[in-house]
């Protein structure tokens, strides 16, 4: 079994164990795996740590509810950082348990923080497959549960979080509505 494989292994048995269920499947070993298709779709020559980095950005995500944070933008803001912070953890652990090397390892924890942002590629494309991956999957049903102008607000810090080429690239890909397609217009 490759290294690349055993990662993915090991990400996909942590996952498997939240109790929240999307589609009749753990929310989070489902999202790993929608990441993984993304990426594929997006980034098909990526290096293992992105691809790992894909698969695990919300690995035993449910271990720390956003309810155990205050309920405001402060409280949002350190529970994400928290977050990327276990999840990068996590993951160098598991990419250690697997053969890589620290260069690989701490690669996939810069981009799992989302250092570099803007500035680095590989951080860039796991921010481009995470919102591809919310476009695809998730939009539709969030938007439900939020008023309009709230949800245009919304796909605006979405498309601003992606790079150029994602956001051309979703223009092509889904069918986005006025008024949310202006914000995926350079």
């Amino acid at each position: 079994m490759s290294r690349l494989q055993t990662a993915f292994d090991a990400i996909d048995k942590a996952n498997a164990q939240d109790p929240h269920l999307t589609d009749g499947q753990p929310a989070e070993l489902l999202y790993g795996q929608r990441m993984t298709a993304e990426q594929e779709l997006l980034y098909p020559d990526a290096d293992a740590p992105l691809r790992i980095a894909c698969r695990g950005q919300h690995i035993e995500r449910w271990t720390l509810p956003r309810a155990d944070f205050p309920m405001d933008r402060a409280g949002y803001l350190a529970w994400r950082t928290e977050q990327g912070r276990r999840h990068a953890a996590r993951v160098a652990g598991i990419m250690r348990d697997a053969g890589y090397d620290d260069g690989a390892v701490h690669h996939a924890e810069k981009m799992l923080m989302k250092q570099g942002i803007k500035r680095d590629p590989d951080v860039q494309a796991l921010e481009d497959v995470a919102c591809f991956t919310f476009i695809r999957w998730y939009m539709g049903p969030f938007a439900g549960t939020r008023e309009p102008d709230e949800m245009v607000r919304i796909v605006d810090k979405t498309a601003r979080k992606m790079s150029a080429m994602a956001r051309a690239r979703a223009l092509q890909e889904f069918d986005i509505p006025e008024p949310f397609a202006t914000s995926f217009r350079d």
